[in-house]
């Protein structure tokens, strides 16, 4: 029995459901050997293979999540910051959402992962969370996913309203239909634009490049910003305290552009400084969130230092 097709999919569920792309691979491995273990148990006649392993996952899931805090955005904590000179200061004891590598996952695997999707979905029970997605993402039935969370059909039609209910409150959902795809000819011209306005630390062309009410977001800093202004205030801050001669590299997390930026280092070379997840909508920027998590940059491959003239090699 060969279990190795699905894990993909199973980590891309997991992470929807923990917000953790870490523990997502973990408990997939977990899954993976609760399968192999129990294979002699598996009947054909009552599930498919991956119906029976997404139950496995569901219910490893639903265990882990017992007794959770939420993974948030720094926006989903509270209202936007009106100081673009506040202090920087991380908050390490919230366990706050990652992104998804999607380099490392087929494309089928990465459907549906937009991270404010992923964001709002940590609002809700995780077994409202488990309906939604394996009833409206990877559309099991509802006989299907009754069976996976041992209740009935009426049970599980009832908990995803109130899902879809929940879900309609939160701020950003509505939007994510016109988020444009990476590879989407327009959002790659914007990328390019704001990578060359980065690089040149020209700060007024990257305001440009911004909706009016663009997000700018830094987690583990627990506050935001809202506005093309207060993001252009907080990037003169950045490259004041950073220095100019920053180089970026594009990449994409959650179905989205993504720009893995690194800082010029006073001896020369670049260190790796953040990993930032764009949303372009409409020609423009409408989000930023900046990562600058050692776990984040670990998934997804990024050397902690370059040499420019390498760097520019590689690209």
């Amino acid at each position: 029995m060969d279990f190795e097709p699905y894990r993909g999919e199973l980590v891309a569920y997991s992470y929807r459901m923990l917000g953790s792309f870490d523990e997502a691979e973990d408990l997939v491995q977990e899954t993976m050997l609760r399968a192999w273990k129990a294979r002699d148990r598996y009947d054909r006649t009552r599930a498919s293979v991956r119906t029976w392993l997404y139950r496995i996952a569901t219910n490893a899931c639903l265990t882990a999540l017992e007794g959770r805090a939420r993974r948030p955005l720094p926006s989903g904590l509270g209202a936007p910051s009106e100081d673009p000179g506040a202090p920087l200061t991380p908050a390490l004891d919230i366990p706050w959402l990652q992104p998804f590598p999607d380099a490392r996952f087929d494309a089928e695997a990465r459907t549906d992962l937009r991270l404010a999707l992923v964001a709002a979905m940590q609002v809700l029970p995780a077994r409202q969370r488990a309906v939604l997605v394996l009833r409206e993402v990877l559309e099991f039935t509802a006989a299907e996913v009754a069976e996976q969370l041992g209740t009935t059909a009426a049970a599980v039609n009832s908990a995803l309203q109130r899902a879809r209910a929940a879900l309609a409150g939160v701020g950003g959902v509505d939007e994510i239909d016109e988020i444009t795809e990476p590879d989407d000819p327009e959002a790659r011209a914007v990328i390019q634009r704001y990578v060359r306005a980065f690089e040149a630390a020209d700060v007024p062309a990257l305001v440009r490049l911004l909706t009016d009410e663009a997000v700018l977001e830094m987690p583990p800093v627990p506050l935001w910003y809202r506005g093309s202004r207060d993001y252009g205030l907080f990037m003169e801050r950045v490259f004041r305290m950073r220095g100019t001669g920053w180089t970026m590299t594009p990449l994409t997390a959650n179905g989205q552009p993504a720009l893995a930026a690194y800082a010029p280092e006073p001896g020369g070379g670049h260190r790796l400084h953040t990993l930032q997840v764009l949303t372009v909508t409409g020609g423009r920027v409408a989000h930023n969130v900046v990562f600058a998590d050692p776990h984040v940059f670990r998934a997804f491959d990024l050397p902690g230092r370059i040499s420019s003239d390498g760097f520019r090699r590689a690209r």
